[in-house]
């Protein structure tokens, strides 16, 4: 899978990170998948891993890559913080001028950054992948769409797929957009307050493959129950106190 780039030595720098926890099983691949394309678009890119307080062969997985491939970095959380906390790091550790982020349990294939990259034009801003189709089992694609069309209309967003962790933006974007949540929340929190702050999004169709290693870490009762409520205050935060304001 090539790029459509004439001069790559003159092509933006790219940062490529992965939020992982408990992905000892997929994260290498994921890895050499992301250097493999790097390569192909730029010679000025970097790897960051953002290890998120794993408790399995994560850490030491790691450790071999980073004594073996030189652009990659690896960012340690001493305690599992959470997912919106493992994306800020990977952001505010970022230092290319782009910025591309996925999980690390392998559900996305790191390969589609090519069909990202090829539509971030000088007229996009982030370009946002989503599912072709996804596989999953039934019960987490019947509440993956309900929580796709609940916030949709509770934030007024005009995305084809709020959740789909598969994004190539513009490092600049984060001198507008500030990020807050630690959950799962936060690609909500990212998508609502880009849409507001006036940038353009593309949207670009990817693959999702099912999960070969580990499990899930949101669909269990507890977590769905936070998420509930984290997105009520982030929507009490960005839309309802949003409004007063501007009707003050």
């Amino acid at each position: 899978m090539m790029a459509h780039i004439t001069n790559k030595e003159h092509a933006a720098g790219l940062t490529i990170f992965f939020p992982a926890y408990n992905d000892g099983g997929t994260i290498a691949s994921m890895v050499i998948s992301a250097i493999t394309t790097a390569r192909q678009l730029t010679e000025d890119y970097e790897i960051i891993v953002v290890n998120d307080g794993s408790s399995d062969s994560t850490s030491d997985v790691l450790s071999e890559l980073e004594r073996v491939y030189s652009r990659l970095r690896v960012i340690n959380h001493s305690e599992n913080l959470g997912y919106g906390a493992a994306l800020r790091t990977g952001f505010a550790s970022a230092s290319k001028s782009l910025v591309f982020y996925t999980d690390g349990d392998a559900q996305y294939d790191p390969r589609e950054i090519v069909s990202l990259w090829n539509h971030l034009t000088d007229e996009a801003d982030l370009v946002n992948g989503y599912k072709i189709s996804r596989s999953d089992p039934l019960h987490r694609i019947i509440i993956g769409r309900c929580y796709h069309y609940l916030v949709k209309i509770l934030f007024g967003l005009q995305i084809r797929d709020v959740d789909c962790d598969f994004r190539l933006l513009r490092r600049s974007i984060f001198e507008r957009v500030s990020l807050t949540q630690n959950s799962g929340v936060i690609c909500l929190e990212i998508m609502k307050k880009v849409q507001d702050a006036g940038y353009s999004i593309v949207e670009v169709p990817v693959h999702h493959y099912h999960r070969a290693y580990g499990k899930s870490q949101f669909f269990n009762f507890r977590r769905v129950f936070r998420t509930v409520i984290d997105v009520l205050n982030l929507w009490r935060k960005l839309v309802w106190e949003k409004g007063k304001k501007e009707h003050s």
